[in-house]
């Protein structure tokens, strides 16, 4: 099943319960929820990877599922769990790697170029680590907000083209007149939880 891009915006949901190392432990205890959980949590994470490296959403799709299908097999040699969002960017970032330099030994179909400028230099991984390092952190400061909040977010920073506050103010049965209050309300209350996180 291919992915489809709204699967992986910010969407509202329960604060998460689980940190890294027992999100890992309760995996490899055989706990499906908490693989929903983790999916649930570094899906963005992952998926954001191929699309910085400028691939199609159908190839985006297919590194998507097969850093999935590596962390499975790899889940019970991991030895550091606590880095397991580093362990993710790292293999999506070596199967996009792989992937270009695939498509250019093997050629692309007549008139199409494989974009090898899109496979960045030692320091443009670095800075394709911090971006990504930043985005997750925002989306899990997000996850923490109380549910309107996470919600009005979605809405109009997230959605494509950005929701209308008179929509906003209908999906939230709030008078269209509050939004502007409440959204710098809750943009403050992010600004707090990036704080505490340490960004």
């Amino acid at each position: 099943m291919r992915a489809n891009l709204q699967e992986f915006a910010v969407v509202p949901s329960p604060a998460p319960t689980w940190n890294d190392e027992e999100l890992v432990a309760e995996c490899l205890a055989g706990n499906q929820k908490a693989w929903t959980a983790l999916i649930a949590k570094y899906k963005a994470l992952v998926y954001s990877v191929p699309m910085k490296y400028r691939m199609s959403r159908e190839d985006a799709a297919d590194i998507f599922q097969g850093v999935w299908m590596e962390l499975y097999n790899q889940l019970p040699r991991l030895r550091h769990p606590g880095a397991l969002r580093s362990w993710l960017m790292t293999v999506a970032a070596n199967q996009c790697y792989h992937w270009k330099l695939k498509q250019r030994k093997l050629g692309e179909p007549p008139g199409a170029e494989v974009d090898l400028e899109s496979i960045p230099d030692e320091a443009g991984t670095l800075r394709l680590r911090e971006e990504l390092e930043r985005e997750q952190a925002l989306r899990e400061a997000i996850q923490r907000l109380p549910e309107r909040c996470r919600t009005m977010i979605h809405l109009l920073f997230y959605s494509d083209p950005p929701r209308p506050y008179s929509e906003v103010a209908g999906r939230l049965g709030l008078a269209e007149g509050s939004i502007g209050f409440i959204r710098g309300r809750c943009l403050q209350k992010l600004r707090r939880t990036l704080d505490e996180m340490g960004f």
